[in-house]
Order: structure tokens, then C-alpha cells, then sequence
């Protein structure tokens, strides 16, 4: 009985003065579930309640750049690259990755199902000018989005209303193509994680170019000298650790896994 209560008063003051520290990560990765999974496990392992920012990358970047964070979890390598190379962090780690998929009416009407390639998927949405929603946020999804038309030498700027850029998070912005019977790039996750499929389907992935790599990102202590460097190498090794590889690999949706954990140690 005494060693019970002992255990319990034990358990209290631990959970009482648990670390916290401020983590931007994005809506991707928040709308995949994954985080739920994630963050009672990580206060358990290591004490350490971890707050999230839920932003596009853009926006996490620019936390990490004004200190407002501790560190970031995001995915666009040449965002986090510049990010690096402007001082504003100091390292950057991968942890785990996924893909991008092309979703979009279960008709097909731009007939991209079967196609080649993301630039051909996509050269025939822009050529039927089907109903496209972008995210429209500066995200990781969006910056990659931006890239493949640009890869399919097609510019959005100069697409007519059929192209819908939304300004809004994974989750958003699935809603309203699926309200709009109209195609959106997501990242996997999100999909698999998507309540409101309604009429929407997954049309086209598997292409190399589709990969997409998240990335722990801390931010430079010598910018910014409140940043918790402890909490945030803490966290940091638990992420690369056999534990995370554990449950990351294992998080499933009707038996597909979301993610791949890649970090290495």
C-alpha cells in the first residue's frame, strides 16, 4: 500500500513538472493522427510535454526563424536548406517520410488514372481545365505542388477560375474539393486520415518524384538563447530512436501505414 502511494506521489510530481517546449510542425502532419499517437508516449518515455504549432511549413519556418518555437518538424527540403543556410537553425534530421498522391473525382473527367507520369497527371488536368484546389498556403504540400507544375511547364498564375488556390490546411482544403468535384495533391496521410472522401479517390501516385521527407529542424540557441536546447535534443533522440521506429512504422489506417521512419542514428 505504501509503496503504491509512493509510486502515485511519484507518477504526480513528475507529470507536475514535466518540460514543455514548442514544437511547429505542419497540418499534414497533424491532420495524419500521428501526433496523437506520438505525444502521451514521448511525456511517459522522457517527461516532456511537447506543444505544437500547427502551420503550413512556410509559416512553421518563419516561427522557427522568430524564435517563437523550439524547434520544427517540416517537409521541403529547400525551405529547410535556406532555413539552415540563413543561420536560423542548426541541423536538420530526417525522421520519416511518405508520399504525395493525386486525388480527384471518382469520374476521372481530366483522365489522369493510368497516367505516366505527375507531369503528364497534370498537363492533362490543366488541358481539360478540370476543377483543381490548391492549397494555397505556402505549405510543404503546396511549395511541392508549385514545383511539379512547374516541372510540367504550366504556371497557376496564368490558369483561368478553374484553378482554386484556398489559402487553408490539408483538411480545409480536402473539404472543399471534395465539395467542388475537383482534383487537390495531398500528402497520403491526410488522405488515408480523411473522413469526407464523398466522391473523391485517389487517381494517380507511385512516381519517385512524389516523395516526401519530414525533417526535424531545432532552432539556432545562438538567434534565439531562450530556445530549450535540452528538451529540444530530448526530443530529438526519442524521435531517431527504436521506440519512435516502433510506432511510427506500426500507425496504420484500415491496415495501410501512413509513414516510414527513415531517421538514422
Amino acid at each position: 500500500m505504501i509503496r503504491s502511494l509512493i509510486a502515485l506521489i511519484f507518477v504526480f510530481t513528475t507529470q507536475l513538472h514535466a518540460e514543455t517546449m514548442k514544437l511547429a510542425v505542419t497540418t499534414s502532419f497533424n491532420n495524419s493522427g500521428l501526433s496523437d499517437v506520438l505525444l502521451p508516449v514521448i511525456k511517459e518515455d522522457i517527461g516532456l510535454d511537447v506543444q505544437l504549432l500547427i502551420v503550413g511549413t512556410g509559416q512553421a519556418i518563419r516561427l522557427g526563424e522568430a524564435g517563437d518555437v523550439d524547434a520544427i518538424l517540416v517537409h521541403s527540403k529547400p525551405a529547410e536548406e535556406a532555413f539552415l543556410a540563413a543561420g536560423h537553425g542548426t541541423h536538420r534530421r530526417e525522421i520519416m517520410y511518405n508520399d504525395f498522391v493525386l486525388i480527384g473525382p471518382a469520374a476521372d473527367p481530366a483522365k489522369i488514372k493510368g497516367s505516366a507520369t505527375t507531369v503528364d497527371a497534370l498537363q492533362k488536368i490543366a488541358t481539360a481545365q478540370s476543377a483543381f484546389v490548391s492549397r494555397g498556403d505556402d505549405s510543404g504540400t503546396h511549395k511541392k505542388e508549385l514545383s511539379l507544375w512547374k516541372d510540367s511547364t504550366l504556371d497557376p498564375d496564368s490558369f483561368g477560375p478553374w484553378y482554386k488556390a484556398v489559402g487553408a490546411g490539408m483538411g480545409a482544403s480536402l473539404n472543399t474539393a471534395s465539395g467542388v468535384d475537383a482534383y487537390i495533391m495531398a500528402d497520403r496521410a491526410s488522405w488515408l486520415n480523411f473522413g469526407n472522401k464523398a466522391g473523391l479517390e485517389l487517381l494517380f501516385s507511385g512516381d519517385p518524384v512524389l516523395f516526401n521527407q519530414y525533417a526535424y529542424l531545432p532552432v539556432n540557441p545562438e538567434r534565439h538563447p531562450h530556445v530549450k536546447t535540452d528538451a529540444v535534443a530530448a526530443l530529438e533522440n526519442w524521435l531517431v530512436s527504436p521506440k519512435a521506429a516502433e510506432l511510427i512504422n506500426n500507425y496504420k489506417i484500415n491496415g495501410e501505414a501512413l509513414f516510414v521512419f527513415n531517421a538514422k542514428p
